[in-house]
């Protein structure tokens, strides 16, 4: 099965959010199971060919292109990802700095939309001169989104893609790539598309992800509750009426993540190792955590970890809100994330204010990530919608139990504690509230606290979270079978 893996983030090249970890994870676990694999990825300024050891592809040598009437000199570069002694991925580096030499992946500069109207038209030239037909075009996120009519339109004419499919991959739906009409226009896209209510057409734009969803052969998102969640008004970004038309072709896969790298018992980022069978040495990483931020090395206090964009997505003005509620409480918090300004300000003004109970440290730090999974008793993750979530799985590996609002892949994979005691079960691994609320949220985390208190119910709560399995391979399987589905259907 030969995928073409078509991303605009990919660990540890180019990363924003949770669609780097995905595009690694998951390639990987492809390729394990026997695809043949290739990724597509821009390349931008922060990859030197020199240090990441990228070579040129003079066999695919100069491509131009023509956008909005300009033509654009492209080159390739190229990079074997060895996996084991046995297999590897090849990774393909689209190359026009005019387009991304920028200081981030995402702009709001006015050539956004050509800039990934450039990369989509790339992947198939470069698909071209190797002479490689994928079976699925795996494209994610509106950035890719045209890559279905862009082939229906200018490279129909091309046997080589004759049985060519494409999956398309929602990993956030508030992210649409909604750009001026002129952008279909200018660059000889049919406009016979584009017309109110056409299926490129959205709030008088042209959108990059309504042409994803409504052109692709199936849709995909990355949990199982976050694909019913998008089929209503609350949660689907005003695509919801659109995707009613598809849900037939939308399925639901959580999200893997890898246990070689996020694994107490090896994590080459954290001072003490432990397992199941060792539980008693997570405390020693609590101190060194507790020693990181400063904070009284005291490892009966129960500790609160936070790891996370800034972002209102997730539900940081819960804890404003609720925070005279959150300061009457016996607790410490260490907090790790960057983004919008009030959200930093806000844990800036408590970790000024009371520095003994509030760690925190803006920006990323991958090391400092690991250590709070490990080093933290629970982890917050109140968010307002929340697609899948990984550091909820990694937190349940780590025995740091999980306080969640019950949302996207959230609901999916932590399960209250006391919902399921009610049932005479004891196999809850975290605590779940289901209003967006602070009162809610904080009633949650009192749930936790009291739980905390009782070392025995803590312990099997962490031990159910610890022996839970959300590893790739899992998902991986899952997406090989619609790569099937789609492959018979020519």
């Amino acid at each position: 099965m030969k995928i073409a893996f078509v991303t605009t983030e990919l660990d540890p090249f180019a990363k924003v959010g949770g669609l780097a970890d995905v595009a690694r994870g998951l390639t990987k676990a492809l390729s394990k199971i026997g695809c043949d694999v290739k990724i597509f990825l821009p390349r931008y300024s922060s990859i030197d060919p020199w240090r990441d050891e990228l070579h040129y592809c003079f066999d695919i040598n100069e491509i131009k292109l023509k956008i909005s009437e300009k033509e654009f000199a492209v080159h390739t570069f190229r990079k074997e990802w060895k996996l084991d002694s046995n297999s590897s991925i090849e990774i393909y580096f689209v190359d026009s700095p005019f387009h991304f030499d920028r200081n981030s992946i995402y702009t709001n500069d006015e050539d956004e939309g050509e800039r990934f109207l450039l990369f989509s038209k790339a992947i198939f030239e470069i698909c071209q001169r190797l002479k490689w037909a994928p079976d699925v075009f795996h494209i994610n996120d509106w950035p890719t989104g045209l890559l279905p009519i862009i082939l229906k339109q200018l490279y129909s004419w091309d046997l080589l893609f004759k049985n060519s499919k494409f999956l398309f991959s929602i990993h956030n739906i508030e992210y649409q790539g909604n750009f001026s009409p002129d952008l279909v226009f200018k660059n000889h896209l049919d406009g016979k598309y584009f017309y109110p209510g056409g299926p490129l057409e959205f709030h008088g734009k042209v959108s990059f992800l309504k042409s994803g969803i409504v052109f692709s052969d199936m849709i995909t998102t990355v949990s199982e509750n976050y694909a019913r969640e998008i089929l209503t008004p609350e949660y689907g970004g005003g695509m919801e009426t659109i995707l009613q038309t598809r849900k037939n072709q939308l399925f639901g896969i959580l999200n893997g993540v890898d246990y070689s790298e996020w694994n107490p018992s090896t994590d080459k980022y954290i001072p003490y190792h432990y397992s199941e069978k060792s539980l008693y040495r997570k405390s020693k990483n609590k101190i060194e955590l507790l020693k990181t931020f400063h904070l009284p090395e005291d490892k009966d206090t129960p500790l609160i970890g936070i790891v996370s964009r800034l972002v209102s997505q997730k539900g940081f003005d819960l804890l404003i809100t609720g925070i005279s509620d959150i300061l009457n409480l016996n607790v410490r918090f260490v907090i790790l994330g960057s983004g919008e300004q009030k959200y930093e300000d806000f844990f800036r003004s408590l970790n000024y204010s009371y520095p003994d109970r509030f760690g925190l440290k803006i920006g990323f730090d991958n090391h400092l990530a690991h250590l709070i999974e490990a080093g933290a008793d629970m982890f917050l993750m109140p968010s307002k919608y929340e697609p899948c979530g990984l550091n909820q799985i990694y937190s349940l590996k780590y025995g740091t139990i999980p306080v969640v609002r019950k949302t996207g892949g959230l609901a999916d994979t932590v399960k209250d504690w006391d919902y399921f005691l009610k049932l005479g079960l004891q196999t809850g691994n975290g605590f779940v509230f289901e209003n967006y609320s602070s009162q809610d949220m904080i009633v949650a985390i009192k749930r936790a606290l009291e739980k905390f208190n009782d070392k025995k119910t803590w312990k099997k709560i962490q031990l159910n979270g610890m022996k839970e399995n959300f590893s790739w391979a899992i998902s991986a399987r899952k997406y090989f079978d619609l790569y099937t589905l789609l492959s018979k259907k020519h």
